[in-house]
């Protein structure tokens, strides 16, 4: 006994207690419980449980499919719009006048993608509220303004740059605040917003050819910006119900630091790349942004195709409203269909769209009859659809909730470039050739090949949950085997401890 409490006597207090607590895997008396330390994921089923079912979620829902229907309604119907333009440019004629025209869409879709960093740390930061109200009044601002001037250089820059920002901005918090009121359903839920949004593009076809003809485009594009007004106030309906993601550098003390180091740690504070650690996320995006150098050629020069292929059809448009339609039920079956998918198992839904995208543009130039290009935009149509509403929860899947805003944000990112300078790469062999043939083929390549890297995640995803799983298993191994040997009464080390 003498030896035991002369051991003990050189242990400072409570040394000796905290010390066996620490290996027998408790916690000792008085230190603090790593409990009440709240995780992410913690706060989130906190505030999940607090959620209610439908309600007000219902209200968000109708907004944002207003607010994506608006946008991509709009987007996607630029087929007209484009005609409309080098009318009254009386260029159409003109050598070199597909590639500018062309310019003035591409610049607005692929403004869409190229902002969608910067919003996310908007959005995470202001709210989904502010960030899409503002965005929706840039957008308004930039079609109201587009019917002021017939300069197409000027267009550029309200159509295609303002335009373009403020559709981001009011686009982007309409995706992260449905992970907000739905987590069991939320593929269902993405697939309702996209697929009635599918309505606009629908309607907006046949909207754009009445009004173009009755009122003229200067007169459209006002009616237009009426769209992204409704949206201004729409977009207040976005209230936050997740905490946003909190970075611990935040909290580091700048005090003493040089202008240069302050400047960094803001830098890594706004600017947060914690999305780009995990490797499958970076091949996800990395395959997406290969595929939409295509994606986007049908909706620009297909009314113009038309055209040229069927010089006698009036009904040019009614390609533009086959893909809206198909793509609204592709949306909503995509939505219920993913739901039943677990995991990241979805992604093979996106590949198989992608191979059908890629094969499907080579098509066109093969249609001769009207009725078979109509069959193409049908199934044009319905991949589409299966394309967009998987993007918000595969993205959830990846990186989950805490993180969506920025990896959607990075993913729209590196799909700018290649977005915007698909169609006027198209108007550019257009211009060179005297047809859309090739425009066509090429458009086909880069959904192939998104669709080879895409098909890696999955795969790669699994080996690494039995890589972990397999590294869980040896450590609690290795802990039992403590536990049962080392800690036994008796054994040299807990002779040693006591």
């Amino acid at each position: 006994m003498e030896e035991e409490t002369e051991e003990d006597e050189n242990l400072p207090p409570g040394e000796e207690q905290g010390m066996r607590d620490s290996l027998l895997g408790e916690t000792p008396e008085g230190a603090p419980m790593p409990a009440e330390v709240p995780s992410h994921d913690g706060r989130e089923k906190e505030v999940r449980s607090r959620v209610p079912k439908g309600g007000f979620g219902w209200v968000v829902v109708l907004a944002a499919t207003w607010c994506q229907g608006s946008i991509f309604g709009i987007q996607n119907s630029f087929g007209i719009l484009y005609v409309m333009l080098q009318t009254e440019m009386d260029g159409s004629q003109q050598h070199g006048m597909d590639f500018k025209t062309a310019w003035v869409g591409a610049l607005a879709m692929g403004m869409i993608f190229f902002c969608s960093p910067v919003v996310s740390i908007f959005t995470d930061r202001l709210g989904c509220q502010k960030t899409s109200s503002g965005g929706a009044a840039l957008a308004f601002i930039g079609l109201l303004s587009s019917s002021f001037t017939k300069s197409l250089g000027v267009r550029y820059f309200t159509y295609g740059i303002l335009f373009g920002c403020g559709s981001s901005f009011a686009f982007q918090p309409s995706l992260v605040i449905l992970g907000h009121y739905f987590k069991k359903h939320l593929g269902l839920v993405n697939g309702i917003v996209a697929g009635g949004g599918c309505i606009f593009a629908l309607c907006m076809p046949f909207l754009l050819k009445t009004m173009g003809t009755a009122i003229g485009l200067a007169h459209t594009f006002q009616v237009l910006s009426v769209f992204m007004f409704i949206q201004i106030f729409l977009s207040l309906t976005f209230k936050p119900l997740l905490p946003t993601p909190v970075d611990v550098k935040e909290k580091e003390n700048l005090a003493g630091r040089s202008k240069t180091q302050q400047c960094l740690a803001h830098t890594r504070k706004y600017f947060n790349m914690q999305v780009f650690q995990k490797k499958t996320y970076r091949i996800w995006a990395c395959g997406i942004a290969t595929t939409v150098l295509g994606y986007f050629v049908p909706y620009i020069h297909l009314i113009k195709f038309v055209e040229q292929r069927f010089k006698d059809n009036t009904m040019e448009w009614i390609p533009l409203v086959c893909i809206g339609g198909a793509s609204t039920i592709g949306r909503l079956v995509s939505g219920k269909i993913g739901d039943c998918i677990p995991g990241l198992k979805k992604i093979y839904l996106q590949v198989v769209s992608f191979v059908l995208l890629g094969i499907l543009s080579m098509m066109l130039p093969q249609c001769q009859v009207f009725v078979s290009v109509i069959v193409v935009c049908l199934c044009l149509g319905l991949c589409d659809g299966f394309l967009i509403s998987l993007m918000s929860p595969i993205a959830f899947e990846l990186v989950g909730p805490m993180q969506a805003s920025q990896a959607i944000g990075y993913t729209m990112g590196l799909m700018a470039i290649p977005m915007t300078a698909g169609p006027p790469i198209a108007g550019l062999l257009r211009d060179h050739f005297g047809n859309y043939d090739l425009a066509f083929y090429l458009a086909g390549i880069p959904p192939l090949i998104g669709a080879l890297v895409l098909l890696s995640v999955p795969l790669l995803h699994e080996r690494n949950l039995k890589k972990t799983a397999q590294l869980e298993a040896g450590k609690e191994k290795t802990q039992d085997g403590m536990v049962n040997g080392e800690l036994l009464p008796g054994s040299p080390v807990t002779d040693a401890l006591v």
